[in-house]
């Protein structure tokens, strides 16, 4: 692995489970806890350069009452915000002023979090990257297209942020930067507000430090039952371990501590059983990338045909290709996926859930790019709820993330088996 200086003073999630305990105990005001957020963000932000835009008034607007009250929230600049710009990352929306906010933003509201600002995006959630740095190291890529979404949880500038996956938008970047990053089944969070590229596929999702804190959000955000009690008694879960056919191409050392961790759980009593990849599962892998292409390129046609100079050479070719895509080609990608979002379905009634890599390894080396999605497209395809559980790093210190995937519309139950390997990998550390 590349060799790599550590920049420990940036990195500092906090967990806000600690911050609404600390408020109610009365040792930590509503105030006192956006302040830290906003005092936080002047330390670090130059460095990180997280935000696009920052929320002047935020000191103004806290909530008076709700869950999250006192909870500094990101959103990533591809959500409508009423009182900031929404630029998806592109100079074509430059200064671009919505009505109105994003349904998520205003359920956040509604919770009680503070808007502290907006998130560095690639463009339109695609590939081409922002400047945002990873925490961890300054030299490598926090991830995408949330970049700036997980480095400003990882970094203790929010405690909450609001992001989206296409393809491996949540999870990985979660991964290189030693966060929590939660991918809720298909359709639990509300896109209205939201710049769609991908509309089958698009999920927004959340980051928060641990798996309990996001749990917390999500039940505050949509009223479900879906937060973690410490004391409860958890059974140890059946894991499903999926080694996909892009296994070969994961970093060595990675796949080293990922079996080194299989050991453990086996040693704590957990079931583990490998799952083969099938044809039909490859095949639906590759259906992702001609369902991704052919909305991508519906659902920018305005930007291509109106303003084609200010995309990238990256977005251009991508929509330049998916004019070969015709609708029977969509139609057969779609019906692949369906036959293979059954089969998960069929393998998953006999588990707890499924085990696997986050990313292929750890945060690539420059800011280029953003690091592969390899290890997440086909999740996103199936709609499956996916939870990145940190704790584990390289030798250089750089985070190293395992991914927990669950069945559909099992959301609470899949919090709670990222926490219980929350726990387990906090145990083999200790």
């Amino acid at each position: 692995m590349v060799e790599t200086k550590s920049n420990s003073g940036l990195v500092g999630p906090v967990s806000l489970l600690d911050q609404l305990k600390a408020m109610e105990q009365g040792s930590l005001s509503p105030e006192a806890s956006i302040a830290a957020c906003l005092e936080r963000i002047d330390q670090v932000e130059e460095h990180l350069k997280a935000f696009c835009a920052l929320n002047a008034n935020a000191t103004s607007q806290i909530a008076s009452s709700g869950p999250l009250k006192g909870i500094g929230l990101a959103v990533k600049d591809i959500f409508d915000t009423a009182d900031l710009p929404t630029a998806h990352g592109s100079p074509i929306y430059h200064a671009h002023n919505p009505a109105r906010d994003a349904s998520i933003v205003m359920q956040a509201r509604r919770a009680g979090c503070t808007l502290l600002g907006k998130t560095v995006t690639t463009e339109f959630a695609f590939f081409h990257p922002g400047p945002t740095r990873n925490p961890h190291n300054l030299d490598h890529t926090p991830g995408g297209s949330s970049s700036g979404s997980a480095a400003a949880v990882a970094s203790g500038m929010a405690h909450l942020a609001i992001g989206s996956q296409t393809g491996g938008s949540i999870i990985r970047p979660a991964a290189f930067c030693g966060i929590t990053g939660y991918k809720p089944s298909a359709g639990l969070l509300p896109k209205p507000g939201m710049k769609d590229g991908a509309w089958s596929l698009d999920t927004i999702g959340l980051y928060t430090a641990t798996v309990a804190d996001v749990a917390y959000a999500m039940s505050a955000l949509t009223g479900r039952n879906c937060s973690i009690q410490p004391r409860a008694p958890f059974r140890t879960p059946k894991f499903g371990i999926v080694r996909s056919h892009s296994w070969p191409e994961a970093d060595p050392g990675y796949k080293s501590r990922f079996n080194s961790l299989l050991e453990h759980l086996h040693s704590l009593g957990a079931e583990l059983v490998e799952i083969e990849p099938s044809e039909t599962w490859i095949a639906a892998f590759h259906a992702h990338q001609i369902i991704q292409d052919y909305e991508i390129r519906q659902s920018l046609a305005w930007e291509h045909d109106t303003h084609g100079d200010l995309l990238s050479p990256v977005l251009k070719q991508t929509l330049d290709f998916a004019k070969t895509i015709t609708a029977a080609d969509y139609d057969e990608a779609h019906l692949c996926a369906q036959e293979a979002r059954i089969e998960a379905a069929e393998h998953l009634e006999d588990l707890d859930a499924f085990l696997s890599l986050s990313a292929p390894g750890p945060a690539p080396l420059g800011l280029a790019s953003t690091g592969s999605s390899i290890f997440n497209r086909i999740w996103t395809l199936f709609g499956l709820p996916c939870v990145n559980v940190a704790g584990m790093q390289t030798e250089d210190g750089l985070p190293l993330g395992v991914q927990i995937i669950g069945p559909f519309m099992e959301d609470h139950h899949t919090l709670h088996v990222a926490h219980w390997l929350e726990g387990a990998i906090a145990r083999a550390r200790s």
